[in-house]
């Protein structure tokens, strides 16, 4: 059936417009442009002067909705996942393996590819946060599960042929041979949970590494004569900075200065989110530690981060309110700039026509409203409790 929305206020390239309806027809955004030019037969749905955004995309989601990937590394654990983030906005996702066994890993990478072939709803493929970290900045990461990267595992890692394949991983442990290999082979390459020198980072830059996970967590931070991980990601221009924007991960203070630094365009809002997420309990397992969440914090016994209770809502509300952004801005960081990262720019990311119709209607407190991916619409309780 043919869709239109109207009377809301809709992102285009140069900011928000009113005024405007877009048209959807076979998961596809057919029209841009004023009400009085759809056709007739439109069905006609009214945002009520809501704002429509392109719909969230997060590459790094270890769980929500009770589940855990790790746990439940099958389509339905994905299927459950994808559903508890759909209802904060996010309509393309990477669910995110954390370091485990490497039949953990094939199990994820097998669900992931299965998840795509069933077109499961918003799944991208898949994240690959570990096993290939530097046991130095492995923060909750279970130090037993951590190896090194062996040339033999390059088939296992380069598996998925329909979505997209993320792999967070140390540099300094990891050959220049093997980042190329995998670059070649067409995975996004992000450096965390890495002590690297601020030298050996752009070396790994220089040869497949294309951006960074959680920039300031877990890695070697920017000093006075050591610019580390941090100092060699805020100076180059091209690389791909994925950012928790909860007002625990890291000061609001500390992004501001980082984004004076960097192209904003470069910068990637994500969650790193837990089981917690859209979850009616809040507290959770990891790898056989109990993980207590408080105040929207989630950690170990031993004070350690573990994740986060952050949804993509909520993480475009505190870019706004804790960063200064603009919604322009603030909405990019959260759909064209990883849509971008990702190599699905052309498809996803904008309200344009013939791009993919995932999309999001939110209020002025940036509480979601209704949803669509691929055309298929849903509607969700604007809970004033939304959020982290």
């Amino acid at each position: 059936m043919d869709l239109a929305l109207v009377n809301g206020r809709v992102m285009t390239d140069l900011g928000p417009m009113e005024g405007l309806a877009v048209g959807l027809r076979d998961g596809r955004i057919r029209f841009v442009g004023p009400e009085a030019d759809l056709p007739q037969a439109m069905v006609r749905h009214d945002l009520e002067g809501a704002d429509l955004l392109p719909g969230f995309i997060d590459t790094q989601v270890n769980g929500g909705g009770g589940v855990l990937f790790n746990d439940q590394p099958t389509t339905d654990g994905i299927a459950a996942i994808g559903a508890a983030h759909r209802r904060f906005g996010t309509t393309g996702f990477l669910p995110t393996l954390i370091t485990d066994h490497l039949e953990v890993v094939d199990a994820g990478m097998k669900a992931a590819a299965a998840g795509m072939s069933a077109r499961l709803p918003g799944l991208l493929g898949i994240h690959l946060e570990g096993p290939f970290l530097n046991p130095a900045r492995r923060g909750v990461h279970d130090a037993a599960r951590l190896q090194q990267l062996d040339p033999k595992l390059l088939p296992l890692l380069t598996g998925m042929i329909d979505g997209r394949t993320l792999i967070t991983l140390a540099p300094e442990t990891v050959s220049t041979a093997m980042l190329q290999a995998l670059s070649a082979r067409g995975v996004r390459v992000c450096a965390g949970h890495t002590d690297a020198t601020y030298e050996a980072t752009k070396e790994a830059l220089a040869n497949g590494v294309t951006g960074f996970t959680h920039l300031f967590n877990a890695m070697s931070p920017l000093g006075s004569r050591a610019p580390g991980v941090v100092g060699a990601a805020l100076e180059s221009e091209s690389a791909w900075c994925g950012i928790i924007v909860d007002g625990r991960h890291v000061s609001p203070v500390t992004l501001k200065l980082a984004l004076k630094c960097h192209p904003h365009s470069r910068f990637m809002l994500v969650t790193d989110a837990m089981p917690c997420v859209g979850a009616s309990g809040a507290d959770f397992w990891l790898q056989g530690r109990r993980i207590s969440v408080s105040d929207g914090v989630c950690m170990d016994e031993a004070g350690t981060l573990a994740g986060s209770a952050l949804d993509m809502a909520s993480a475009v509300r505190n870019a706004m309110t804790m960063l200064g952004l603009d919604l322009t801005t603030a909405s990019r960081m959260a759909s064209l700039n990883p849509a971008s990262f990702l190599g699905l720019d052309h498809d996803l990311g904008r309200i344009a026509p013939g791009y993919r119709a995932n999309l999001v209607a939110v209020d002025r407190d940036l509480r979601v409203l209704h949803t669509w991916i691929e055309g298929q619409g849903q509607t969700h309780s604007p809970d004033l409790n939304q959020g982290a």
